[in-house]
Formats: structure tokens, sequence, C-alpha cells
């Protein structure tokens, strides 16, 4: 089963300011949608603070090492392995090919060496902010898809969706010969 790490990223590595997205991209949350819709959703307890509901369609679980928190209509979980196993649970349930990994930072980090595409809606603007995506390391994750869009009414800059996957070990050696 596929596990999706998605996230909308500046040039300059920020991902959120306050506990907040740090711009207006109406085009990013529409294909953020899109591309959820039916799957469960992992999430870290800011990033669901910061939403403050629960995703319609999308079974959202969220990752708390806090266990007496709670909300009506989410999944609590008290690690990404354990939210990773409730997320199997669920998208095979409802027939869904991936699992997503919708943020923040640190669930990021903990999720890119399970992680087997990089969803990447790269915004091309420099923002400030006080948190950051981990950096994507070329050697592990391979482009596979770009698609350009301009600004477009409700955004606040252009941006690219880009489709990252691992990329491929190296070539077996050819056995020496003896």
């Amino acid at each position: 089963m596929d596990i999706l790490i998605v996230a909308a990223i500046a040039e300059n590595g920020v991902i959120g300011r306050g506990n907040a997205l740090p711009w207006r991209l109406k085009s990013d949350m529409q294909h953020f949608r899109a591309l959820t819709m039916g799957k469960p959703v992992i999430m870290g307890r800011k990033t669901y603070l910061s939403i403050g509901k629960p995703l319609a369609g999308r079974t959202t679980i969220v990752v708390s090492r806090d266990a007496k928190f709670a909300a009506p209509g989410i999944v609590v979980a008290p690690s990404l392995d354990a939210a990773l196993a409730a997320a199997r649970g669920d998208a095979l349930r409802r027939n869904a090919e991936a699992i997503v990994i919708a943020g923040g930072a640190d669930l990021y980090a903990q999720a890119m060496p399970v992680a087997t595409r990089l969803v990447i809606t790269h915004v091309h603007k420099r923002v400030d902010g006080d948190v950051r995506f981990p950096p994507i390391d070329r050697g592990v994750w391979r482009e596979i898809a770009r698609d350009e869009h301009a600004a477009a009414s409700g955004d606040e800059a252009a941006l690219a969706f880009v489709t990252y996957a691992r990329a491929t070990e190296a070539a077996p050696r050819p056995p020496s010969a003896a």
C-alpha cells in the first residue's frame, strides 16, 4: 500500500508559520482534497488543531503523545507506527490504495523512511515561517511528474504539483568471475 507524504513547501523550505499555513492557495487546497478524498489521513496534533475539525470524507488519524487528547470524529494514535496500523485497516475497509501523511514537520521527518511517494506542492514564493519541511534527498527521491500552474484566483503565488518516487536501488552487480 502506498504511503504518501503530501505537503506544500515554499522555495525556502517553509511549510508553516504560527501553527498555520503561511499563504492562501485555493488551487492547492482543491488538489489536497481531491488527492486525499476517501483515504485515511494521518497528521500530528498541532496540524489537526490548526484545521480544527476532522476532514470530511476521510478518516482523520491524529498522532499525539498526550494520552488524554481526544476530539469527536477522529482516531487518536500514540505514535506513527500505531497510526499507520490504524490507517492500513481503514484503507482496506475503504478499498483505498494509499495512506496520506499530512504534517507537521516532525511527522514528515518520521514518515520519510517509510513513505513510497512524496506529493509536493512547490510554492513559487519565499515566505517567513517557523516550520520547515525536511530536505528532499535527491539520492533517495526522484521526480516522476510535474504540473506547473500560474497563480489562479485565490492563489497568492504560482505553484507546481510535483510527485517524487523512491529512486530505484542501484543496479545489481554482475557476479564476479572466479
